[in-house]
């Protein structure tokens, strides 16, 4: 799960896998696979890098394993 923070400031929680698009319009809006869409105060360049964080995290047991064999 990344955080996410909503335009009044509170803060929760959503799987990165489930999200299908992210974009500015200028508000950064935050569209899920199912077409829910949140605005949050977050830029799409730190959901990104939440994503991408999230990717080393789950994939890191797999990819260890990988380097030592």
């Amino acid at each position: 799960m990344i955080f996410l923070i909503r335009t009044n400031g509170v803060k929760f929680y959503v799987n990165p896998e489930l999200i299908q698009t992210v974009e500015a319009t200028p508000d950064t809006v935050v569209t899920l696979i199912s077409n829910k869409k949140f605005i949050v105060k977050d830029s799409p360049q730190e959901i990104a890098e939440r994503f991408i964080e999230y990717r080393r995290k789950t994939l890191a047991p797999f990819i260890s394993k990988t380097s030592e064999e």
